[in-house]
């Protein structure tokens, strides 16, 4: 194969994809060139699905190579190691949009692998990775219903903006970050966070950004007309149909009951048991005695009928008769009750249950000393705001391992962090770190939207001065043909049998995150309208049943949590209260037992549960810093004495000479006939020369004796000062 590329223009920096040059022994295999952004993404599936393959096994694994940002990694083995949680991210934002596109029923393996290998911050690679997987895909002979492509939009002083850089995403320029995926005619994925932006805006720069993808999508095409080879047959096995009548004639009937028990276990069960029914009546004992495997796999073929009945069945309830799997109506919010404080010793803590779904939020203060290093490819940073979310097997009444933080954790944990921080106060407004824990006891629905709930409020419990509460909402489709039903607050089975999982998070006055993913073809934008204005009326009661555990953020902090106090100094004065090695600041802290955080722009953050440690660190650090003023008295205390006088310290860092002249009014022969090192004695700054060298007076201070001054040679007895 000779090499193909396609150009073309995307967000004002050129995009080029090329094949035919990388890597040609996989499938497919491009070489997405944006700015200087390298990424190189292959494609690869099996010729067969395994035997007794039951669902789809598709891997996306986004590879982060160090020497692309021309770094070397900072772990002892010096090799990149397992991903990062940007990088598990950023794979589950290129599977998202492809995996709705192959063909149902395909179930060989398959493996999408982006590997970056060169870094331009001005140019957005995520965006140029699901472009590749797309590019990639579609080229090859690997069944897919594309292509696909992605682009991230910002908004700038009021005007949407294709792939922002990251300097404008990180300085806080745009209001908005959405990255979204979609075909030339729907949007299939969408990921994002904003600044309390009203629906109609988010809803525009999603349309904005479609208007790309649709130009990248022909660009793809023209690829795959160039290099693109024919697509692999495949054969989908169908069910017999006397096995899909004979399902559906034991079944549809106790389906229809069993879908409509409330709670979920039972319901489980009675599905299953109506299973096990249908089953045994399909398959004698005396077929698995005569023939075992033909048996085998026609039970294999009644589960699948029956569950596939059980999917028809859920969807026509409630297109044709409006009744949902738990009785509600299509926007109905299932029950909430919550309560705030429940962690004695969290900084701050709630519950917060919406029908079958629980979530504990438990809120840790910290100083900067508890911030997360963050090292990856861009740059080394310092996280003052992290929410970790947890789901555990119980939460779902199941057993299972409990090992390290699954993808869906992450990608849930970060959905519910966008949610919180774009509502949250700046640090120079609340300089802690925060950690937010998120535990999920139960699961019928979207714990992550409940997450966000819970967590606003135990942010509120814990005192931080949070703008304003936010909540979260899942909405749910179902589509058949024209016949369309959004759903508000769907359940785990309305999700697992639906065709959209759109969740919504904010304010009472705007979106903070959103997140939507599509398992058919697309969603038009009368869809996506019609379930934002849905999702803002179930956010606004979930906000409203909140307010009965708490109204407002508390007035003081928890009382076991550190007290913060910030102070400036001068940034040529930074290197003083440190001191070599940290020697300074470290006295300070073991001194006063009050912890120090000192910033490059002369920031310091003092803290401690005691106001009394607080108070004399700052002392102590204030003093370090001071400058010391002309004709102002100090207590000093003498650090040494010389024949011509004596060095006085008046300051933690200064020390001035108080010559021995300045000494007392007589004639002093000996310095120490008056004072001795380690005397504390008060002195008056009569000079501060150009050099910076201060110059004392201790007879400023004194009356001068009776009769007037005596004669050179005088008693030598010490004056007594002024009282």
């Amino acid at each position: 194969m000779n090499p193909q590329n396609v150009t073309m223009e995307l967000g004002g920096k050129t995009l080029s994809i090329e094949t035919g040059k990388y890597a040609k022994q996989a499938d497919g295999s491009v070489m997405v060139s944006y700015g200087d952004t390298r990424v190189l993404v292959t494609a690869c599936s099996a010729k067969e699905a395994k035997p007794g393959q039951s669902f789809f096994p598709l891997t996306v694994e986004y590879s982060e190579k160090y020497y692309a940002a021309g770094k070397i990694p900072g772990s002892f083995m010096k090799r990149e190691g397992r991903p990062s949680s940007e990088a598990t991210l950023a794979a589950r934002m290129i599977d998202r949009p492809i995996r709705p596109l192959f063909p149902e029923g395909y179930l060989n393996d398959t493996q999408i692998v982006a590997t970056v290998m060169s870094l331009d911050t001005e140019c957005d690679v995520e965006s140029a990775a699901s472009i590749g997987a797309a590019a990639a895909l579609h080229i090859s002979d690997i069944p897919f219903n594309g292509p696909t492509a992605a682009v991230r939009v910002g908004r700038i002083d009021g005007n949407y903006v294709i792939n922002p850089t990251h300097e404008q995403l990180e300085s806080g320029a745009s209001d908005l970050e959405i990255f979204l995926a979609g075909t030339e005619s729907a949007i299939m994925m969408v990921e994002g966070g904003a600044k309390e932006v009203p629906e109609e805006e988010v809803l525009g720069a999603i349309l904005f950004g479609h208007e790309e993808i649709k130009k990248v999508c022909k660009k793809i095409n023209d690829l795959r007309e160039k290099a693109g080879v024919a697509k692999r047959t495949i054969e989908i096995p169908q069910l017999p149909a006397e096995i899909v009548s004979s399902v559906k004639e034991k079944a549809q009937s106790g389906l229809q009951q069993a879908l409509q028990i409330r709670e979920k276990q039972q319901r489980y069960q009675s599905i299953d048991e109506l299973k096990t029914t249908v089953l045994e009546s399909l398959v004698s004992e005396s077929e698995k005695e005569a023939d075992p495997t033909s048996a085998s796999e026609k039970q294999a073929q009644v589960k699948e009928a029956f569950d596939d009945l059980k999917y028809h069945t859920m969807r026509q309830m409630i297109l044709t008769q409006g009744t949902r799997i738990d009785g509600r109506d299509k926007t109905t919010v299932r029950p909430i009750w919550t309560e705030v404080g429940i962690l004695p010793k969290a900084h701050g803590s709630s519950v917060f249950t919406r029908g079958e779904t629980q979530v504990v939020a438990a809120v840790a203060l910290g100083t900067g000393e508890d911030e997360q290093i963050v090292d990856n490819l861009i740059a080394k940073t310092m996280n003052p705001f992290m929410l970790h979310y947890n789901f555990p097997p119980f939460s779902v009444g199941e057993c299972g391992r409990m090992g390290g933080t699954s993808r869906r954790e992450i990608g849930h944990g970060k959905l519910a962090e966008k949610a919180i921080y774009n509502a949250f106060p700046s640090h120079d407004e609340f300089p802690y770190t925060v950690r937010i824990v998120c535990e999920t006891l139960e699961s019928n629905g979207s714990s992550s939207m409940a997450s966000v709930c819970s967590t606003s409020m135990a942010l509120m419990d814990a005192g931080v001065p949070f703008k304003k509460p936010v909540a979260g909402i899942a909405m749910g489709l179902i589509k058949e043909q024209d016949n369309v039903a959004i759903l508000t607050d769907i359940l785990g089975d309305e999700d697992h049998l639906g065709d959209m999982d759109f969740k919504v998070a904010g304010t009472a006055d705007g979106i903070t995150a959103i997140q939507m993913d599509i398992k058919i073809e697309g969603v038009t934008e009368e869809i996506m309208r019609t379930a934002l204005t849905q999702a803002k009326e179930g956010r606004s009661h979930i906000l409203g049943e909140m307010t009965k555990s708490i109204s407002e953020t508390r007035t003081e902090l928890n009382e076991q949590a550190p007290r913060i106090t910030t102070l400036s100094i001068p940034v040529d004065k930074i290197g003083m209260v440190v001191g070599p090695g940290g020697k300074m600041i470290k006295s300070i802290i073991a001194e006063t037992g009050a912890k120090a955080d000192i910033d490059d722009d002369g920031t310091v953050r003092v803290a401690s549960n005691d106001s009394a440690a607080s108070k004399r660190a700052i002392e102590m650090i204030e003093g370090i810093v001071a400058e010391v003023e002309l004709n102002k008295v100090y207590k000093g205390i003498v650090k040494k004495v010389v024949d011509f006088g004596a060095f006085v310290g008046v300051l933690p860092n200064q020390d001035g000479l108080l010559h021995i002249s300045e000494i007392a009014h007589e004639r002093v022969r000996s310095v120490e006939d008056y004072i001795k090192e380690g005397d504390e004695i008060e002195v008056k700054v009569i000079d501060i020369e150009n050099g910076g060298r201060i110059k004392l007076s201790r007879k400023a201070l004194l009356d001068p004796p009776e009769g007037g001054i005596p004669p050179r040679g005088g008693s030598g007895k010490r004056p007594q000062p002024r009282q």
